[in-house]
Formats: C-alpha cells, structure tokens, sequence
C-alpha cells in the first residue's frame, strides 16, 4: 500500500487524521483511490443506514438577501436577479402537497434577511401544527443567538448553515468585509448549543481554494460533529466577481464526500443540486460516493428560475410529483431506496 492508501485505511479506522495528513489525501486523488474511499464510505454508510435515501422536501421562500457574497447570485448586487418571496400559505400548500407525496421533512431555504424572526417563527408552529410527524429544516442565514432559540423554541428541528470554508483567510476572499468567519462560526457553536440538528457545508472548487484549505474543512468537520454536512462545486455566476472563474468538478466533490462518510459515518450527507448541475448523473454519483439525502424541489415551478445560486441551476419546470417519482426511478437504479421518513441522525456506539 502507498501512503495516501494508508490514510485512506487509517481514517476509515479512526475517523481522524492530521490537517497534514487530510491535506495528502486530497493532493494524491486518483480515480483507483477515489474508488477504494468509495468503497469504504458505502461500507461506512450502510453500517448505520443501510441503503436507505432520505428525501427532504426543498422551499426556497425568497430570493431577497442583504449580504453581497461574491460568489452567489442572490447577492444583493446583482440587480439582474428577479426577485420574490412567497407568502404564508404558498409555503403551506407547498407543504402540504409535499406531505401527500410522503415527504417528513420540509427546508425553508431563503437569502439572508428575507423574513422577520416572528414570521419565521409563526409559520415555523404553523406547519407543525398542520404536520406533526414532519420536521422543519431552516437555512436561513446568520441570525443573534436569541433569534435561534426563539426559532427552535417555536418547533424548528434542524438548522443548514454553510460555513463555505474553515480558513478565515480564504473565507474573507470570499465574501465583503461586512461578513465575519468568526461570527459564522459563533452562529453555528449557538446552533449546536440550543440543541439544533445542525448542518455546515463547503464549496468544492471556490476560488483560492488550496489542498491545505479543504483539509482545513474536512478537519472542522472532524472537529465540530456536525449532524449535517452539504457540500457541492462551485458553480460561478454570471453577475458576479468570480464569473470568470472555473467551476469545482464532480470528481473532487464524491472524493471529498467519501472521506467525510469515513470522518463521520452517521452524518446526513446531500447529493446537492450543484452536482446535479455540473453532472446530469451527479446525484447518483453523489450517492455512490457515500451520500445518504437527496432535496427535491418543492418550490412553485414559477419561481425556480429566480432562485439562481449560480449558472444553469437544475430547473426542470417538472412538478413535485413528478420529480419524486424521476427521483425514485433514479435511487432504484443504483441500489438505493427512497424512504418515507424524517431521516433523523442515528447516533449509536461512540458516533
């Protein structure tokens, strides 16, 4: 066995490595070691999940947002982008279609300051009112610690929140001064503190990203014990400063997806829509890679095309029902089972 074989079998042991160490990895892809960490990140997952996908039911609520991130659309520059937000009961019937076709768990997804915290927080009781059973997933941006827990206190079960990169250095290249790594990462200490299942999540391929930035990642995610963990390539958007820039490639996000299965083998880990962008085959191998939660779009079909994260975003104008029975044809075909179920991280043993 060469050395990065040897990291490759010690971190599916230990579930730990050196940022030097993580750093080797990611410089010694190969397309055989990218096959042997999927092989052991599908033998880390079927451990604890066995062949079951979950399905989240996606909401993008609004594409408003303050801050200017320079390497999303949405940013608040960008006066190409057509903006909207959806009112109360669009985001209910979304739900409720969505619970007739056997989604348990719903992600209101919106740029950052879109709605106030008491809407947040009625509409929040509003479908667990309505849907018991479900869990409500909010990805919502940076909010006070207070905003948080009143949002968690009004039945909020999950909380997505991208860190985008573990080095502070590289996160300030990416984003305008007005945005702090240090509150990024105080936000997500609160999150896990009121008692959120909470996600965090890197771009693959993001401008001025080095080996030794994505071990940084990858150590975070060692380190934090995050309950979710969405990771996607960058994709570059045209009306933004990085428009120019290449986007991050398939094959390093299902190699990076690999290693987080071994670093955390219960982890919730998306398939993004991203892959699936770059890649008409990108969730399947996504999921092949050690993935274990696919979002399908829930959203209205006539306000997709304006929540553009990026170029060329998934749209495909299908309705929900539709999408869920493409989805499960697509699961199926690769050995996997969708699964009607709120898709909880199962924490058992030392995980």
């Amino acid at each position: 066995m060469n050395n990065a074989e040897l990291l490759l079998a010690r971190l599916r042991e230990t579930h730990s490595l050196s940022l030097d160490e993580y750093a080797a990895l990611i410089e010694s892809q190969t397309p055989e070691l990218m096959q042997q960490a999927a092989a052991f990140a599908d033998e880390a997952r079927r451990a604890v999940y066995g062949n079951r996908i979950f399905v989240r039911g996606l909401i993008e609520i609004g594409s408003l947002c303050r801050n200017d991130c320079f390497y999303c659309g949405l940013r608040r520059s960008n006066q190409t982008c057509e903006r909207y937000l959806l009112d109360d009961e669009t985001i209910l019937r979304c739900c409720a279609e969505g619970y007739e076709l056997g989604f348990r768990t719903f992600v209101l997804q919106s740029g950052e300051g879109c709605l106030s915290v008491a809407r947040i927080c009625d509409l929040v009781r509003e479908i667990k009112r309505r849907h018991p059973s479900c869990a409500v997933t909010l990805s919502l941006g940076e909010f006070e610690r207070a905003d948080y827990q009143a949002m968690f206190d009004a039945g909020a079960d999950r909380y997505l929140l991208r860190h985008e990169t573990a080095d502070k250095a590289h996160y300030e290249k990416l984003h305008p001064r007005e945005l702090s790594f240090d509150r990024r990462m105080t936000c997500l200490k609160d999150l896990k503190e009121i008692g959120y299942q909470v996600g965090c999540g890197f771009m693959v391929g993001s401008p001025f990203q080095t080996a030794q930035t994505l071990a940084k990642d990858l150590k975070f995610v060692e380190e934090f014990q995050p309950d979710m963990c969405g990771v996607g390539p960058f994709i570059p958007h045209h009306a933004t400063p990085f428009a120019a820039e290449p986007a991050g490639t398939v094959e390093q996000t299902c190699y990076l997806l690999s290693l987080l299965r071994l670093i955390r083998p219960n982890l919730l880990l998306p398939a993004t829509t991203a892959l699936g962008t770059v890649d008409p085959l990108g969730r399947e191998k996504g999921v092949l890679a050690g993935a274990n939660v696919v979002m399908p779009n829930l959203s209205p079909v006539s306000v997709r095309k304006k929540y553009e994260l990026y170029n060329n975003k998934i749209c495909t104008g299908e309705e929900s029902a539709q999408c869920k029975t493409c989805l499960n044809a697509r699961m199926s075909a690769i050995g996997f089972e969708i699964v009607t179920d709120r898709g909880d991280i199962i924490k058992n043993g030392n995980l």
